[in-house]
């Protein structure tokens, strides 16, 4: 088990660090509107300049050169300030980020993930995996495409005991990386604008005919007799003879391989942008220096072969910058002599034969570091949520639990104890006494524990857990389910998991809210009775809750292990009052009488 080494002030590092990005910002921006000045003050005198050299021949045309280079100048200088500017505003926004999340301020911003989520998972609806106000949303600080979609599937599906505990490593080793982070998030704008990880890899693996062995030497040689015959008719009085030629032959070979030619530069642009951002954080992991682990495994994976990424990644978008060039309408002319765009089609078409075939694996690197950093930025913001315990035998035990996603002053922690000998809670209690957000806070912490993240909890040990909740379940008319119906095929999902995990190292969390709900009181008796006696004869372990004190009783029936628990309430001057702490036994009262006459129902 690692040990979480956050900081004790982790707000303070980030308003120090806050307070440092906003003042470079200002210099920046100063620095900016400077040179911003004075491109204009460099186009007016060009202007003036040259109206003096052609009006009032006062000065030589040649004289315009001078306040047209420095134009020039100012505007890459413009443009690099520009660049310097936004990533000082993208740092800001890393660190007011992150005081948000420290501060329980975080809902609303961030990454939803609603596009990664299956609306038939066996968890992530329940227990606010993806959405607003998520799990997703309170981790996801990644700066791709694929490192969204890495977390994702971590959030959605356990890693096995030796994963874990290399996860676990390797977050505690990033947690202290705050600039590491920070420049990770510097790199590029919002995520759906960078690394689209299907696109990228379809178009470098993509498996076009071969083009003629011959056919760049013949590009360049025509490219040398269109820019001679050129020369020739201008310059030297050839007469356009060959230049007509050389023409002629350009059109009826591009009739004959103008498909074959431009295949390779179809999508060409677009995965140079994204290779652009993931060449950029692949070569910001390469100055790192991870020695061991799970890191140091994925860095030796990075540095693999004579060439690194990044420099292979710069080659490509150097073509792909040359030939968007050809859409330059003064350049067009001197393109087409030049043979321009086929030349730069057979370079691409080069470069993605032998490097496409490693842009998977290096997608795949960018994505496990990025994910491996949003549960160290966790970790580093939440220092007292220490690493689960991972243990071979079927286990959940947690003292202090919290919800993650609820502000630490508006919730009441709880413990919890599964094993083989008290495998199974009955959770009873009135309406609005913490049932279901318990079963959530174990679900989640669950969640998180199988990601390799940190716990909000003081302590927790736990087998490899696979987690089956039915806890917030909809009715659907567009599929003409009922709440009942769509209940029943999650049960059947659940069961379906514990079948499988008998054959597997890990144990199933059923987590049961309000259980077989929609139907009558001596069906759900029977159903649920049965359902928890086939869950806890294949080994799983789990919650039931219910406000229906009949089915408190199960644990009375032969060869049916439960617990009994409670959450229980008070009135107090007419008022319901809850503490919402979990207690020993059933629930001895319902308080739905005095709720309805709370809101003013007449009963």
């Amino acid at each position: 088990m690692a040990e979480n080494p956050g900081p004790a002030d982790p707000a303070g590092e980030y308003r120090s660090r806050l307070e440092t990005r906003r003042s470079q910002l200002e210099v920046w921006s100063r620095y900016e509107g400077i040179v911003s000045v004075l491109r204009l003050v460099a186009m007016v005198v060009l202007g003036v300049v040259a109206w003096l050299a052609v009006q009032s021949q006062l000065f030589a045309l040649a004289w315009t050169l001078l306040p047209l280079n420095a134009f020039v100048i100012l505007v890459l200088v413009h443009r690099r300030l520009l660049d310097r500017e936004a990533a000082e505003r993208r740092a800001a926004e890393y660190y007011e980020r992150g005081l948000a999340r420290i501060e329980d301020r975080w809902h609303g911003t961030g990454p939803t993930g609603r596009d990664l989520a299956d609306p038939e998972h066996r968890y992530a609806g329940d227990l606010d995996i993806f959405g607003d106000r998520s799990l997703f949303q309170l981790l996801c600080s990644a700066r791709t495409g694929a490192g969204e979609r890495r977390l994702a599937a971590w959030l959605c599906e356990r890693a096995d005991r030796l994963e874990l505990e290399g996860r676990q490593e390797a977050v505690a080793t990033l947690t202290q990386a705050v600039t590491f982070r920070e420049d990770i998030w510097r790199l590029s704008g919002e995520v759906a604008e960078t690394v689209h990880p299907e696109t990228l890899i379809e178009w470098s693996c993509r498996e076009d005919p071969a083009l003629p062995r011959l056919l760049p030497g013949l590009l360049v040689g025509l490219a040398v007799v269109q820019l001679v015959g050129v020369i020739g008719w201008v310059s030297l009085g050839w007469g356009p003879t060959l230049l007509l030629a050389a023409l002629l032959a350009h059109t009826v070979g591009g009739l004959f391989l103008r498909q074959r030619v431009m295949a390779p530069i179809v999508g060409a642009e677009g995965a140079g942008r994204d290779l652009e951002i993931l060449g950029a954080v692949l070569a910001r992991i390469e100055r790192e220096s991870f020695d061991s682990g799970v890191l140091g495994e994925l860095l030796a994976r990075l540095r693999e072969g004579p060439d690194r990424p990044a420099v292979r990644i710069r080659q490509l978008q150097r073509r792909v910058d040359l030939l968007e060039s050809r859409k330059n309408p003064l350049f067009a002319p001197l393109g087409i002599l030049a043979v321009w765009t086929p030349l730069l089609a057979v370079a691409i078409d080069s470069w993605r034969r032998q490097v496409g075939p490693h842009v998977a694996e290096w997608i795949d690197i960018a994505a496990e570091i990025e994910a491996l950093n949003c549960l160290a930025g966790y970790a580093y913001e939440h220092p007292a949520d220490p690493f689960p315990e991972i243990v071979d035998e079927p286990l959940l035990e947690g003292s202090s639990l919290g919800h993650p996603l609820l502000a630490a002053d508006s919730f009441v922690r709880n413990d919890i104890h599964l094993d083989s000998t008290r495998p199974a809670l009955v959770v009873s209690g009135s309406n609005m006494s913490g049932k279901s957000t318990y079963l959530r806070t174990i679900g989640i912490n669950a969640v998180l524990a199988m990601a390799g993240a940190p716990v909000r909890a003081a302590h927790m040990r736990l087998s490899p857990i696979d987690v089956g909740a039915s806890v917030q379940l909809h009715d659907s008319l567009q599929e003409g389910r009922s709440r009942f119906y769509a209940e029943i095929l999650r049960l059947r999902q659940v069961l379906d998991l514990v079948k499988q995990s008998e054959s597997s190292e890990a144990t199933t969390l059923f987590l049961l809210d309000e259980i077989l709900h929609g139907t009558n009181s001596h069906d759900r008796r029977l159903g649920a009775e049965a359902l928890v006696r086939s869950l806890l004869d294949r080994g799983a372990i789990g919650l039931v809750t219910t406000h229906d004190l009949a089915l408190a009783e199960i644990g009375n029936d032969d060869g049916i292990t439960v617990t009994n628990v409670h959450f229980g309430d008070e009135i107090a001057d007419g008022k319901i009052i809850f503490d919402y702490r979990v207690r020993p036994g059933v629930v001895e009262k319902s308080n739905a009488l005095a709720l309805m006459r709370e809101v003013g129902l007449e009963v």
